[in-house]
Formats: structure tokens, sequence, C-alpha cells
């Protein structure tokens, strides 16, 4: 038997190249605006000298950082970097993509001035938590329950 939920529940489209996210309240689904007035946000995270950027401020420097910006990331979640279609795919991305432990796509970036690696769900987890900030912000309280939209080719495993 399922427990009571406490407090709202917000749903999240995870998306490649935008995220959005939604409540439902007054009997329709409301998609919550970001900080700056915009009902998607890019889901790009980018890393430098100094800190971690998510969402439009990430993507406002590409041009600058463009090997130390990510985006796509989703498009990695549980495969193998030995697949040709991920070997095809990352040689289309201007950041650098290694094998990791298990044959698992590893995201390098430098940040903070040291060269740190990421897996790509460690990047989507950052876009859908401030996915959750933002709802946060607009609900004016905590949320611990989401449902995030997966892409019909997700399998089991990447779900």
């Amino acid at each position: 038997m399922a427990g009571k939920v406490e407090g709202p529940a917000i749903g999240i489209d995870l998306g490649t190249t935008y995220s959005c996210v939604a409540i439902w309240q007054y009997d329709r689904v409301e998609i919550i605006a970001n900080d700056q007035g915009n009902r998607t946000t890019p889901s790009y995270v980018g890393f430098t000298d100094s800190e971690s950027l998510i969402r439009d401020a990430a993507k406002n420097q590409v041009s600058i950082n463009l090997i130390n910006t990510i985006f796509d990331a989703k498009r990695l979640i549980d495969r193998r970097f030995s697949d040709a279609s991920v070997r095809s795919d990352i040689k289309h991305r201007p950041f650098k993509v290694i094998s990791g432990h298990g044959d698992k796509p590893m995201i390098v970036v430098n940040y903070k001035g040291e060269e740190k690696q990421f897996a790509a769900e460690e990047i989507s987890s950052m876009v859908l938590v401030k996915m959750r900030e933002i709802a946060e912000a607009f609900l004016g309280s905590t949320v611990k329950n989401a449902v995030v939209t997966v892409p019909a080719y997700f399998n089991d495993s990447q779900c």
C-alpha cells in the first residue's frame, strides 16, 4: 500500500536541450517560469575556475567556455562508451568524453582548476535539482515528490 504523500508533487520534463517543471493546481497544469521568466530552462551545466553554472548562466557562457559547458548529457545515460552511436555522438560534442569504469562514458571538465569526471547521470541530476529549486521558489515550500519524464526509447536500466 502506498504511503500518504505530503506536500506538493511536481512534474519535471528533463529534456535533452531544455527542461521544464510544472505543478497541478487550480484544476490545471501550471508550467512554472524560472527566475528569467522563461517556462523552459536550458539543460546546460557549465564549469569554471570558481563555480558550476546551471541553465541560462551555463548556456550564456558557452561561447567563451565551450569545452567545459555540457549539454545533451541525457543522450549518454546508461550507455556504453564503445557503442557505435555513442562514439558517433561524442564526435559532435565540444566537451571531452572518455571511457570510464565498466565502459561508462565519463564527461571530463576543468572545474576549479582541476580535471573532474562526471557521469551523464550526475550532470542530469544537477539539472533536476535546479528544476526542483525553481518549483520550490514558486511554491514557497519544500518539494519532496516529483514525477520525471523519460523518452519512450529509454530502456528499463535508463529509467
